[in-house]
């Protein structure tokens, strides 16, 4: 081998360990909650950084020093707790009713010609109906009360859940349902131990989209006469310029909203075990 060719292999020999190396992994000791933790202090930081640069106005874009006291003077007040409360009770009510009938619907429209001839077509319309065009409509058939909000939630939750309810059991390949049949199962057995496992991880999607679309329907919901409630504080706020009290509502719509995405998580790996 001439000095030229043993100089130009060295760029690949080098090249070839560099690739034989492992790749960089976080610390083991650095948990995903230690992680979450350290990016929530970063944000936190570089946040009050740039409220005291007196780049912006504090007024408009509040510290989180001023965000702070303005929840522990709502903690005071009794308000934090009665409107979490008020909200996850509209939030729960609206995600029970929604989800229920989006599976019932989804697995119908998914299974049954008739039912996916007569629905689809409709529900494809009302998709993109956004929950704050329907206040209006909820306030005359409902009236300000519970009614309108629970709809407004479930309206929204309804629709993401028969999507990929419907999709998942639309999907499930024919020879699943060949082979199930061929081995004398009846249409309650093929439904409990084919169709609705199959079609289980495109429900349990669907439920976790559903539930984070019920925080973010809530402040919509909360626009029909609440007196209470996350997002009835964050508009009084807006009225009232409060900032500070506008940014612990978004907190709250936010924490809830992850917190219900991570139990969502750990729920369905264990219930949909075979998909992990």
């Amino acid at each position: 081998m001439t000095v030229s060719s043993r100089d130009a292999s060295v760029p690949e020999a080098n090249k070839a360990a560099r690739s034989s190396l492992p790749a960089l992994a976080a610390p083991a000791w650095l948990g995903p909650g230690l992680r979450a933790g350290l990016a929530i202090l970063g944000f936190a930081g570089l946040w009050t950084l740039v409220t005291v640069s007196g780049l912006v106005n504090r007024e408009l874009f509040p510290s989180p020093a001023m965000v702070w006291a303005a929840a522990v003077e709502l903690g005071e007040e009794g308000a934090l707790g009665s409107d979490l409360a008020a909200s996850l009770g509209r939030a729960a009510i609206g995600f029970a009713l929604g989800s229920a009938a989006g599976v019932m619907v989804g697995l119908l429209t998914a299974r049954t010609r008739l039912f996916s001839a007569a629905l689809t077509p409709l529900l494809t319309l009302l998709r993109p109906i956004p929950a704050i065009a329907l206040v209006p409509l909820a306030i005359v058939w409902f009236g300000v009360g519970e009614g309108s909000k629970y709809f407004v939630i479930a309206y929204t939750v309804f629709l993401a859940v028969w999507l990929n309810t419907h999709h998942g059991a639309a999907g499930i390949a024919g020879t699943y349902i060949r082979a199930s049949r061929s081995l004398g199962a009846g249409t309650r057995r093929e439904f409990f131990e084919v169709v609705l496992p199959a079609a289980a991880p495109h429900i349990v999607a669907g439920l976790r989209m559903g539930a984070a679309l019920a925080f973010l329907s809530l402040v919509a919901a909360e626009l029909s006469g609440a007196s209470s409630g996350i997002g009835y504080r964050i508009q009084e706020s807006r009225q009232f310029f409060r900032t500070d009290r506008l940014f612990v509502g978004l907190i709250e719509l936010g924490a809830l909203g992850a917190l219900l995405d991570v139990l969502f998580v750990a729920v369905s790996r264990r219930v949909i075990h075979w998909e992990h």
